[in-house]
C-alpha cells in the first residue's frame, strides 16, 4: 500500500440559480466562466459526488477507494466500525449570490425510514458578508403544525421565521428539523452530516433558464420541522482566542483556530481523521518532514493514524478544524 498523506481534494463545483463567482474571486476555486457557482464542496462521500484525490502519489483515488484500502487508519477505527465505507461527513463552501431556498432537513430516523439515509444536522461559519446581508433560522415564535399551515397557505410564512443580520465570523448551529436559508450576500463554509436530502418549502417563486420552478417539498416537509422557537440560534465563542470550540455534537466537532506562530496540532487521541479548511490568510502544512501549501481556500484531510501536523503561517492563519467526537 501507498503510504498516506495530508490529502487535498478536487473541489467539486456546482452551478445553481442561486450562486456567483466569489468562489473563485475570493477562495480560488477553478469556477472558469460560470457566474452562477454556488458550492465547492470540498470533501464528499456522497454518492455521485465522490471526491477524488488531487496531489501526490494517490492522485486520482476516490474516497471510497481510500477507505476500503485502508479502513481505520484513514477514518478512525471508531469511525470506521461505525460507518463502514460511508464517510460520515460533507465539508463544502456556499456563494450565495441570491438568497437559497427555505427548506429543512429531516432527522436520522425520518431520513433513514423514508430515504435509507443520515439525516442532515449541519453548521454555517460565515467567511464573508456584504453589509445587511441576512439568513433564516427557524421561526420568531413559538409555533405549530396549523398555525404554519395557515401562514403558508396564504403567501405570509416569511412573517414567522427568524431573519437575522450577518456579521463575518458569525457561525450558526442548525439541527436537522430547523427550517433555515441562507442569504444574499454570503460567503459560508459549512459542516454536515454526509446527506443531500433536502425538503425545499419555498423558492421565492423562481424560475430556472428554461422557465421552470424547482420542485417543492411542502408535504414531506411536515413530518421534518421543528416548529419550537429559539433564542439562541447564533453560536457564542470568543473571537479572540487561539482556539475556539464552535461545535460540539454527535456528528461533528468544529473548532476555530487563529495561528500567528508555528504550532503543532495534536490528533494522537482523537481515534478519528481531521478536515483543516483555510479560511485567511497563507502557510505550511508540515507533516512527515513534507512540506504542503496551505492558502485561502485550501481544505486538507489528515488521516486517522497521523499523531499531527505542523501549521507554519506565513500570514495570519485562520482555519476551521473539524473531526468526529468517537
Amino acid at each position: 500500500m501507498k503510504p498516506l498523506y495530508p490529502l487535498k481534494f478536487k473541489p467539486i463545483l456546482k452551478s445553481t440559480l442561486w450562486g456567483g463567482t466569489r468562489l473563485g474571486e475570493v477562495l480560488n476555486k477553478p469556477i472558469g466562466n460560470d457566474e452562477n457557482v454556488g458550492e465547492s464542496w470540498e470533501v464528499s462521500g456522497v454518492d455521485g459526488n465522490i471526491s477524488v484525490v488531487a496531489e501526490g502519489e494517490l492522485k486520482g483515488e476516490s474516497l471510497v477507494d481510500l477507505i476500503n484500502t485502508y479502513e481505520g487508519e484513514f477514518l478512525g477505527h471508531k469511525v470506521f466500525k461505525k460507518f463502514g465505507n460511508q464517510f460520515p461527513l460533507l465539508v463544502k463552501f456556499i456563494d450565495a449570490n441570491q438568497d437559497l431556498s427555505i427548506q429543512v432537513h429531516p432527522n436520522d430516523e425520518l431520513a433513514k425510514k423514508r430515504h435509507n439515509s443520515f439525516g442532515k444536522t449541519e453548521m454555517w461559519y460565515v467567511v464573508d458578508s456584504e453589509k445587511g446581508a441576512t439568513l433564516i433560522s427557524g421561526f420568531n415564535k413559538q409555533t405549530n403544525k396549523e398555525e404554519y399551515l395557515e401562514y403558508f397557505n396564504s403567501g405570509k410564512l416569511l412573517e414567522i421565521l427568524n431573519r437575522v443580520e450577518v456579521d463575518n465570523d458569525d457561525v450558526f448551529y442548525l439541527p436537522s428539523g430547523r427550517v433555515h436559508t441562507i442569504g444574499k450576500g454570503l460567503l459560508i463554509a459549512e459542516i454536515q452530516q454526509t446527506s443531500d436530502i433536502t425538503y425545499r418549502i419555498y423558492d421565492f417563486d423562481r424560475v430556472d433558464k428554461d422557465g421552470n420552478s424547482r420542485e417543492l417539498h411542502v408535504e414531506q416537509a411536515l413530518d421534518a420541522i421543528d416548529f419550537n422557537y429559539y433564542d439562541d440560534i447564533k453560536t457564542p465563542y470568543d473571537r479572540i482566542a487561539k482556539e475556539s470550540i464552535l461545535a460540539d455534537c454527535n456528528y461533528f466537532i468544529t473548532n476555530r483556530l487563529v495561528i500567528k506562530e508555528p504550532v503543532f496540532r495534536n490528533y494522537q487521541a482523537n481515534d478519528s481523521f481531521a478536515i483543516l479548511m483555510v479560511l485567511e490568510g497563507s502557510g505550511k502544512l508540515w507533516s512527515n518532514d513534507i512540506q504542503y501549501d496551505f492558502n485561502l481556500g485550501d481544505t486538507y484531510l489528515i488521516p486517522a493514524s497521523f499523531d499531527g501536523v505542523e501549521i507554519i503561517p506565513e500570514t495570519g492563519l485562520k482555519l476551521l478544524e473539524i473531526y468526529l467526537p468517537y
